[in-house]
C-alpha cells in the first residue's frame, strides 16, 4: 500500500515538474516579440501604418492625458479605398504606436437608411465640459467629423478616447449638395473666446468657388458662417504660430490638403492673406496635414502629420502609410516668412548603429565612397556639405551590386535638389547644403537646410538592396559633418 502510494506521489511530482518547465518555456517564447510581426519586404518599419488594409487621411490628432491620440481614415473590409471608418491608434512618444478598436462607424441615416462612412475632421479636449458630457475627473474628447452625405457632426468619449457616443443633436451642420462640404478642422481661438471651423467647402455650384469657409461657436454645436477663402481644397488646417526669430509676432497660417499654405492674419472670423501660397512639400506622396491639438504649453510644439498619398504596396497586407511626425516653426528669413518643418526629435528613440564623419574631402574620380560601410534598409541620414567647386552630389540609395538605387542629387548650377522624379529649388547658405534625409522600407524623407525645402516621396526598392553611396562630380565637396544611424523597429524591439 505504501508502495503504491509512494508511486503515484512520483508520479505527480514528474507532472508538476514538466508542468512548470511547460509553463516557464511558454513564458519565455511569449515574452519574445514576433520577429514576423511588422516585418514585411515593403513594412515601414518606423512611420505608422495599420496591421492590415486600406488607410487615408489622419484625422482627430488630439494629445491628452499624456497620449498621442491618431486617428485615421480607414476601411476594415479590404485594401481599397472605400466603407470608410475612423481607425485609432495611440503613442505616448509619437514613435511607438498601439492598436485600439475603430472608433468612429458610419451613421444610419433615419430616413432612406443609407450609411453614410465617417469621411475626415478633428477632435478637441472639451476642457470646460462645454458639451457637458462629462464622467469625473477624465475630460471629454470631442471629434469632429463630415459624415458623407449626411452634414458635419460630433462624436465624443468620456473614457479617454476608449469608446465613443454620437452626439444627439447631430447634424451640427446639415448636408447641402451644393456646398460638398467636408473635413471640419476645430480650433480655440482665444481674444474672441470662441470655437472655429475651418471646413473645405463650395460657396456655389461654380467650382471656382471651391475654399474654406470659417465658422464660429460658443458651444460647440451651433455654428455660424462669417467668411470665405477662394483657392482651396480639402482637409484645412488652421494654426497660430509664434515667429521664431520675432518671438513678439504670431501670426496665422491656414493650410491646404497638400500642405501649402497662406500666412497672415486671422481676428476670429476673417483670414487676411499677407503671402502668396506656398508648397509645403514638393514629394509626389504627401497629402491630408493636420496638427496636434491641445499639446501641452510646457512642449509648445506644433506637431504635423500627413498622409503618403499614392504609394505602392506590392503583396502588402495594409495599403498606406503615414509621414513621420514633424515639427513645424515660422521664421522670418531676408525673403519673407515660411514655415519649416523636421522630423520630431524623438526620432532618436530609434537610433541604432551609429556612423560619423567630419571634414572628409571627396574629390571626383577617386574611389572614396565614405559610407560604404553602412548597410540597411532603414537610415537617419544627417549632414552639411560644402559645396566647393563640385557640379553636383548626392547619394544613391538603397543601390546594390546590380542597381544603382535611387538617386539623391543636389545640382549647383541649377540649384535644385531631384529625388525619384521630382525636383525642388534650393538655394545655398553660405555655400553649404544641410540634409536630413528618412529612410525607411517604403518611403524617403528628404528636409534640406533645416526644413526650409521638404521632399517626400514613396519608393519600391529592390529586396536585399542595402547599400549606400556619395557621390560628386565636376569638383570637390567638403563634408563638415556626416552622422548616419540605422533605425530600429518601431514595432519590434529585438530586429
Amino acid at each position: 500500500m505504501q508502495a503504491e502510494l509512494n508511486r503515484r506521489i512520483t508520479i505527480m511530482k514528474n507532472l508538476v515538474n514538466v508542468l512548470v518547465i511547460i509553463s516557464f518555456a511558454l513564458l519565455f517564447t511569449s515574452s519574445k516579440p514576433d520577429k514576423s510581426y511588422y516585418n514585411e519586404l515593403y513594412r515601414p518599419q518606423f512611420h505608422f501604418t495599420p496591421e492590415k488594409n486600406w488607410h487615408n487621411d489622419p484625422n482627430g490628432l488630439v494629445y491628452y492625458d499624456g497620449e498621442y491620440h491618431m486617428f485615421y481614415q480607414y476601411n476594415p473590409k479590404g485594401n481599397e479605398w472605400g466603407f470608410i471608418h475612423w481607425g485609432h491608434a495611440v503613442s505616448t512618444d509619437l514613435v511607438h504606436w498601439e492598436h485600439l478598436p475603430i472608433a468612429l462607424y458610419p451613421d444610419e441615416n433615419s430616413e432612406d437608411k443609407e450609411y453614410c462612412t465617417a469621411f475626415s475632421g478633428s477632435a478637441i479636449v472639451d476642457e470646460k465640459n462645454i458639451l457637458g458630457k462629462q464622467e469625473g475627473e477624465v475630460k471629454t474628447l470631442v471629434a469632429f467629423y463630415t459624415s458623407q452625405h449626411c452634414g458635419q457632426r460630433i462624436a465624443y468619449s468620456t473614457d479617454k478616447g476608449r469608446t465613443w457616443e454620437k452626439f444627439e443633436g447631430n447634424p451640427i451642420i446639415p448636408y447641402d449638395k451644393t456646398d460638398d462640404a467636408r473635413d471640419p478642422k476645430v480650433v480655440w481661438h482665444d481674444p474672441s473666446q470662441s470655437y472655429v471651423m475651418v471646413l473645405y467647402r463650395k460657396t456655389s455650384e461654380d467650382d471656382k468657388s471651391k475654399g474654406i469657409s470659417f465658422y464660429t461657436s460658443k458651444n460647440l454645436t451651433n455654428w455660424e458662417y462669417k467668411s470665405h477663402v477662394y483657392g482651396f481644397y480639402e482637409c484645412p488646417d488652421l494654426i497660430p504660430m509664434q515667429v521664431t526669430n520675432r518671438p513678439e509676432e504670431i501670426k496665422w497660417v491656414l493650410f491646404d490638403g497638400d500642405g501649402s499654405y497662406l500666412i497672415g492674419n486671422f481676428d476670429g472670423e476673417k483670414f487676411t492673406p499677407e503671402t502668396a501660397k506656398m508648397p509645403g512639400d514638393f514629394g509626389k506622396n504627401y497629402y491630408a496635414t493636420q496638427s496636434w491639438s491641445n499639446i501641452p504649453q510646457e512642449d509648445g510644439r506644433i506637431l504635423q502629420i500627413a498622409w503618403m498619398r499614392g504609394g505602392s504596396f506590392p503583396d502588402m497586407p495594409f495599403n498606406g502609410q503615414m509621414t513621420f511626425p514633424a515639427e513645424l516653426t515660422l521664421t522670418k528669413f531676408n525673403f519673407g516668412y515660411k514655415v519649416t518643418r523636421k522630423p520630431v526629435e524623438e526620432i532618436a528613440l530609434l537610433h541604432d548603429k551609429h556612423y560619423s564623419w567630419e571634414n572628409e574631402k571627396l574629390i571626383p574620380g577617386i574611389n572614396q565612397n565614405i559610407v560604404k560601410k553602412v548597410k540597411g534598409d532603414c537610415l537617419h541620414i544627417t549632414g552639411e556639405f560644402d559645396l566647393k567647386s563640385c557640379s553636383n552630389f548626392g547619394f544613391y540609395i538603397r543601390n546594390s551590386k546590380k542597381e544603382t538605387g535611387t538617386e539623391l542629387m543636389y545640382d549647383v548650377r541649377r540649384g535644385t535638389l531631384s529625388i525619384l522624379g521630382v525636383s525642388a529649388p534650393v538655394a545655398p547658405v553660405n555655400n553649404k547644403i544641410s540634409l536630413e534625409i528618412l529612410i525607411d522600407r517604403a518611403s524617403i524623407e528628404v528636409y534640406v537646410n533645416g526644413g526650409q525645402t521638404v521632399i517626400s516621396n514613396c519608393f519600391t526598392p529592390d529586396e536585399g538592396a542595402e547599400n549606400l553611396t556619395l557621390f560628386c562630380s565636376g569638383g570637390e565637396i567638403i563634408v563638415d559633418k556626416l552622422d548616419i544611424y540605422k533605425m530600429n523597429s518601431a514595432w519590434n524591439s529585438d530586429k
